[in-house]
């Protein structure tokens, strides 16, 4: 079954725009989304389409990926639509070769998966410092309006206390970690567009999500909260391989796609904005829980293998401060119980 049959996922899409009806400035508009299979920019995506399908004047989609085959098996009949179209692209390529001009790029390619990191750190340094240059350089030569990068909260770093990072605090980041490709290349990335803004006048606005979780999430994601979705999903105990202590601010993919056309729309150049809803900081073990009773089974501990510790966020604290994407307007409609409960609900529905 689609994710586009299942009335939930549909519903839930129509809720976020309505709570965010300045996304109709976009109609008649271009954007380009890299990273668009993956669990924040495939919501994203699906965002855009049930706008064009609900409202007369599109938005226009370019999908940018390496694999057109994966795009279509992603969006099925609404890559066919006249307002979606294939762009081939390779965030870690130094190239961005492309005869079309976008009035906005949301750059959201990068390994995020903790096994890919671990397996891939020059890959994944590559596409966030790489593949943002060639874009920011395309931007600069087409008279791009805005570009939109997704960094993370891992560019924040170690944090000593249980408050929420605000945007211009920052800890310490081992450099000589290859884990660490990830937060390094991040924070590298930002000072990439504030730079090409300094010299070039290239407009940019940058997003820092939490932890993102969603039925967007294929079964490839290692991230936890994926994870244990699909086991929820399947009806199978969850297994932590912590204590988990560990404060996170998760985010429904939805409220996350809310937030990131907001900040393009509405966010001011040169500036971060933390995705967080507050409705939604828990722990690990916290987040474990919820998804367990929307499913009806049990949460488990097990020691963690040596390959699996090292995929670990090192962060004990990465909850986030959102005032400032909260004073653009933006809020998030899911909590944790409904967004994790209508997780599993669509998963059991489509994927499981």
């Amino acid at each position: 079954m689609s994710i586009y049959d299942c009335e939930l996922w549909i519903k839930d899409i129509d809720c976020v725009i309505e709570a965010n009806p300045w996304i109709s400035s976009l109609s008649g508009k271009s954007v380009m989304i890299t990273g668009v299979n993956g669990l924040v920019c495939s919501a994203i995506a699906d965002v855009l389409i049930r706008y064009n399908e609900t409202h007369e004047l599109a938005v226009a989609i370019f999908a940018a990926g390496r694999s057109e085959e994966r795009v279509r098996d992603r969006f099925g009949e609404y890559s066919e639509k006249n307002y979606f179209r294939f762009i081939s692209y390779d965030a870690t390529s130094p190239y961005f070769d492309c005869p079309l001009t976008f009035d906005y790029i949301i750059h959201g390619a990068s390994n995020s998966s903790p096994d890919m990191i671990t397996k891939e750190p020059v890959e994944t340094i590559l596409s966030n410092i790489v593949g943002l240059n060639a874009l920011l350089n395309y931007a600069k030569n087409r008279g791009v309006e805005r570009l939109l990068y997704i960094s993370s909260s891992e560019v924040y770093g170690a944090k000593e206390d249980s408050e929420p990072f605000k945007e211009g605090q920052y800890g310490f980041i081992d450099l000589l970690k290859s884990r660490n490709s990830y937060s390094v290349g991040k924070r590298a990335a930002e000072t990439l567009c504030v730079s090409y803004s300094d010299e070039y006048d290239v407009e940019s606005v940058i997003i820092r999500p939490g932890h993102v979780y969603g039925p967007t999430a294929t079964k490839a994601d290692k991230h936890v909260s994926s994870q244990w979705a699909y086991a929820a999903a399947r009806g199978e105990d969850i297994i932590m391989k912590s204590e988990g202590t560990q404060l996170r601010s998760y985010c429904y993919c939805l409220d996350a796609a809310s937030a990131i056309l907001t900040a393009l729309i509405k966010g001011e150049n040169n500036h971060a904005y933390n995705i967080s809803n507050p409705d939604s900081v828990i722990s690990i073990k916290e987040m474990a829980q919820v998804l367990a009773d929307s499913a009806g089974v049990q949460v488990k501990i097990e020691l963690p293998t040596d390959d699996e510790r090292k995929g670990f966020n090192p962060m004990s604290n990465s909850s986030l401060d959102s005032t400032s994407l909260i004073n653009l307007g933006w809020k998030g409609v899911f909590n944790d119980i409904e967004g994790f409960g209508h997780t599993v609900q669509i998963l059991r529905e489509t994927a499981c």
